[in-house]
């Protein structure tokens, strides 16, 4: 059986190896008459989440501890800031759209700037309980309203 790249990422995600580029190589969708199938994660994950975020919302503004996730974009776009934790600069966003994945390992601060209308899932390494969610959690102030503003007038 011949390894994809999506399972080779996946694979050093489950070994830990968190010094991946955020973004996640996808395999080919597979079409035939009765429609499409196209895998996104080729291994275990504990919980998954359906989100919707309106223009000009913010999102995360975090770090986890442990925790780690993918996010898969259903519909819309998604301006992804991280950085190391601690560090105070801000950084150089990467535009994911429509059908794109990325992913956020454990102790990477980051925050969503969404640039229109989004829905998108994320898949965990924890379960995502509210209670077990924010007690991996350590909130930061990366993106504030105003600096949204700068970036979604640049768009």
């Amino acid at each position: 059986m011949e390894t994809t790249q999506n399972q080779r990422y996946t694979d050093q995600v489950r070994l830990e190896n968190y010094t991946l580029p955020s973004n996640v190589p996808l395999d080919d969708i597979f079409r035939d008459e009765r429609g499409e199938i196209q895998n996104l994660i080729l291994n275990p994950i504990t919980s998954v989440a359906r989100i919707s975020s309106k223009r000009g919302s913010i999102r995360a503004n975090h770090y986890h501890k442990t925790d780690w996730h993918y996010a898969f974009i259903e519909s819309g776009s998604i301006l992804y800031f991280e950085r190391k934790v601690g560090e105070q600069s801000i950084p150089k966003p990467v535009l994911f759209s429509k059908g794109q994945m990325f992913f956020t390992g454990p102790n990477v601060e980051h925050a969503m700037l969404f640039t229109e209308d989004t829905v998108f899932y994320t898949f965990a390494r924890n379960v995502r309980s509210h209670l077990s969610h924010e007690s991996d959690l350590v909130r930061v102030n990366m993106i504030t309203a105003e600096i949204a503003t700068h970036f979604l007038h640049e768009e």
